[in-house]
């Protein structure tokens, strides 16, 4: 005769979701806004098409003094070199401080 044994874990979390959920809404508001021709864009996707851009400048420099095959995987590092450029631009173009 053979009987199952079921343990149940649950888990329980800290904090609530719901006030997380509203303060990540109304945080969003707070992103400036750029007009293209018409159509509200937010700055990160600009700043993040000057990271990709800046980047695919950057590789043949890299090429030409040949040290890309020493920055390490490069599904890795270009990833990153974008999102590195696209803050740079965010904190030179959008820092309201």
């Amino acid at each position: 005769m053979s009987s199952k044994v079921s343990i149940r874990r649950t888990l329980t979390l800290p904090v609530a979701p719901l006030p997380i959920l509203v303060l990540s809404v109304m945080a969003a508001g707070c992103d400036p806004i750029i007009t293209i021709a018409g159509a509200n864009f937010p700055s990160w996707l600009l700043c993040m098409l000057a990271g990709a851009v800046l980047a695919g400048l950057v590789r043949p420099l890299l090429l030409v003094t040949r040290l890309e095959s020493y920055v390490g995987p490069l599904t890795i590092f270009y990833p990153s070199l974008i999102a590195m450029l696209a803050m740079i631009v965010w904190v030179i173009f959008f820092n309201r401080t």
